[in-house]
């Protein structure tokens, strides 16, 4: 849990490893992308190593630093639906409803 919400560590850390390939693919180092984007560098680190997950508008401010695609950060990042659960036993569940 950070902030109260559940995190998909998975996802963290996918998105991670995707905003270290971009940040040093521009050649910036975590100072220099955290002052483009008015964050700390503690902050860039952070997402990096896969312990936070950035809000959708430090999202917008990572991609145009670092001038990619938001989907280039997101790149091998899904969420799948669970299955349905089935219904409890003896419940009828009636067409239509």
């Amino acid at each position: 849990m950070m902030d109260g919400r559940t995190v998909d560590h998975e996802a963290a850390r996918r998105f991670g490893r995707n905003l270290y390939a971009a940040r040093r693919r521009a050649g910036r180092s975590q100072e220099e992308l955290a002052a483009l984007c008015g964050l700390h560098r503690s902050s860039i680190g952070l997402v990096e190593h896969g312990r936070r997950l950035p809000r959708v508008d430090t999202l917008m401010k990572l991609a145009g630093a670092l001038e990619v695609e938001v989907v280039v950060l997101l790149g091998g990042i899904e969420w799948l639906p669970p299955p349905p659960r089935p219904a409890p036993v003896g419940f009828v569940v009636q067409p239509g409803s």
